[in-house]
């Protein structure tokens, strides 16, 4: 008689896939807001768009790259959730958009049910810092693509903004303020040259303890996104904020230009905040150009708002008092649609 194949021969358990839903049942069920509708299971997840006047929708999707293999190196997968989540809410927020819902895509080789619920949880609990519902995903366990113990995680976000409040580059004009609010670390960008550095040039294996960092370098790289819809929310509702920027792939350089109109550029002072001491290591250990540095990284500042200057010191004024940190770091002025970093080691 032939040998009878099933599913489960082929890699693929679909027991092991509904333990996975049964461990992360709670923490999605943790981030419902009123308007979801139905419960975990379905097709499709199902939100009822509350009353707005002129609503405008506002979509974003990322993943976390290769941020993840040191995620794999280092066995630990509770923070790169909250990094795919990030990524998503935090671009659609420098639209003026308030994170309605999101969804999840996790791709594995091999389903470790605990594996997955650490990952999801992840997800969860940055959906629900960000205010944001989880309300629905997709686990694919693909057998002999992904290396047992790997994934790749990525994830859509979708929110809604009052035109009235809608953010573009058009009202941004010569002479308004940049404000910096600080990152958490290298967040979610540059990691294909973080691991050549600390991993390749520099021949570490992540559990090295770096006295200036205070921690190992597995554990500082590890360090999440920072969520910041709690903050600017209130700023977007309270404030007339001309552009918002999220420090994200292409650093200062490419990433400002995309608030701007054609004809204004900015000029940086990069010595208006002090650099977190794992950038100044990674250009040492790499002997990376520092205009290299700016156009990778974050460098300290996760994002920035622009606005006029009297409005600029209000928005300041607020965050101080609710003890939040934040910087001035630059100004508009007319020009080719581009940046000029002075200050620092810019020398400018």
């Amino acid at each position: 008689m032939a040998e009878q194949l099933t599913y489960k021969d082929a890699g693929v358990n679909i027991d092991a896939g509904n333990y996975s839903v049964k461990l992360i049942k709670d923490s999605v069920r943790a981030t419902y807001r009123p308007e979801v509708l139905g419960d975990l299971g379905g097709f499709g997840g199902l939100f009822a768009l509350k009353k707005y006047h002129e609503p405008i929708l506002v979509s974003g999707t990322d993943g976390v790259g290769t941020k993840l293999r040191i995620a794999f190196l280092l066995n630990k997968h509770d923070t790169v959730g909250q990094d795919a989540v990030a990524m998503c809410v935090n671009d659609i927020l420098v639209q003026g958009a308030e994170p309605l819902f999101f969804l999840d895509y996790l791709a594995v080789g091999k389903l470790d049910p605990e594996q997955v619920a650490s990952v999801v949880k992840g997800v969860a609990g940055a959906c629900k810092e960000s205010g944001c519902a989880l309300i629905g995903g997709e686990t694919a366990e693909m057998a002999g693509f992904y290396p047992e113990g790997e994934y790749d995680i990525a994830g859509f976000c979708v929110g809604v903004v009052e035109k009235s409040k809608l953010i573009t580059s058009e009202k941004v004009k010569d002479g308004d303020i940049l404000l910096g609010l600080p990152s958490t670390g290298v967040h979610s960008n540059g990691f294909s040259l973080v691991r050549k550095i600390v991993f390749e040039h520099q021949g570490m294996k992540g559990d090295e303890y770096i006295d200036e960092l205070g921690r190992t370098i597995g554990e500082e790289l590890l360090i999440p996104t920072r969520l910041y819809p709690k903050t600017c929310l209130p700023l977007i509702r309270d404030f007339d904020i001309h552009g918002m920027v999220h420090i994200t792939g292409g650093g200062f350089y490419d990433n400002i230009p995309r608030a701007l109109p054609e004809d204004m550029s900015v000029v940086i002072d990069t010595a208006a905040w002090e650099m977190p001491p794992i950038f100044r290591l990674l250009q040492k250990w790499g002997n990376v150009d520092w205009k290299e540095m700016y156009r990778t990284f974050n460098m300290g500042i996760g994002m920035v708002l622009i606005a006029a200057p009297e409005e600029a010191e209000r928005i300041k004024e607020r965050l101080e008092l609710e003890n939040e940190q934040v910087y001035t770091i630059g100004q508009v002025r007319k020009g080719n649609h581009d940046v000029t970093l002075k200050g620092g080691v810019f020398h400018g």
